[in-house]
């Protein structure tokens, strides 16, 4: 689909807003800085994943669930049935899915922003906390903000069901509120982002060396606390 293409460009290019100025030298060794670069690597590459097609359909840390309304516990009519059957059921996993694609991409410039200009109180505490612990920094930060701007995309993507057989089932489903189901997949990808620049934070806090970058490598690697 054209827009896949189109997300990974466009997130690099929101990313790359955050690029900090190489320091060979590491003047200062900002801890701070360290951060926002912490940060700014551990996005760009789960966006990089997220947006890449089924970039969540694919992913073990973001794949995002169909929601109960769509097929959940109770059975109140043939149609329902209908759509809790294992077919109907695969074809809306891939669908939200590639909704939640769409959401990510309205996402991603959001985060790199963020990122630029976060307020970071405790740079060492931050650093010698967690293994994602500047990841809920940044989910503090940005509160539900992700989710408010998100809806749109997601929702855009959710009236993409084109298949005729999903379309009548859901057509003569019952109590089939589709507010709701584009709140509830929005808040799934809100989690699911968050999710991956946790875990891509926990790689680089592991091996900092992998990144190349001389001042996570500096920071991360020298394996004490500030």
């Amino acid at each position: 689909m054209i827009y896949h293409r189109r997300s990974v460009l466009s997130v690099g290019a929101a990313i790359g807003l955050l690029s900090i100025p190489g320091c060979s030298s590491l003047p200062g060794l900002s801890l701070t800085e360290a951060i926002r670069r912490l940060l700014t690597v551990s996005s760009q590459n789960a966006f990089a994943q997220l947006l890449q097609p089924n970039g969540f359909f694919d992913s073990q840390v973001a794949r995002i669930a169909v929601p109960d309304s769509l097929g959940g516990s109770r059975v109140t009519s043939v149609a329902t049935a209908l759509l809790r059957s294992k077919p109907i059921q695969d074809r809306l996993l891939r669908q939200v899915n590639r909704a939640a694609e769409q959401g990510a991409e309205l996402a991603a410039p959001i985060v790199a922003d963020t990122i630029r200009n976060m307020t970071i109180t405790d740079a060492a505490a931050i650093l010698n906390g967690g293994p994602r612990a500047a990841t809920n920094v940044l989910q503090s930060q940005l509160g539900n903000t992700l989710v408010e701007r998100m809806l749109p995309g997601v929702g855009n993507g959710l009236k993409l069901f084109d298949d005729e057989i999903i379309n009548l089932v859901l057509s003569q489903a019952t109590n089939v509120d589709f507010g709701s189901i584009r709140r509830d997949v929005t808040n799934k990808v809100n989690d699911a982002i968050y999710r991956s620049i946790g875990a891509q934070e926990e790689a680089i806090r592991a091996n900092p060396r992998a990144t190349n970058d001389p001042l996570l490598i500096a920071v991360l690697g020298a394996g004490k606390a500030f």
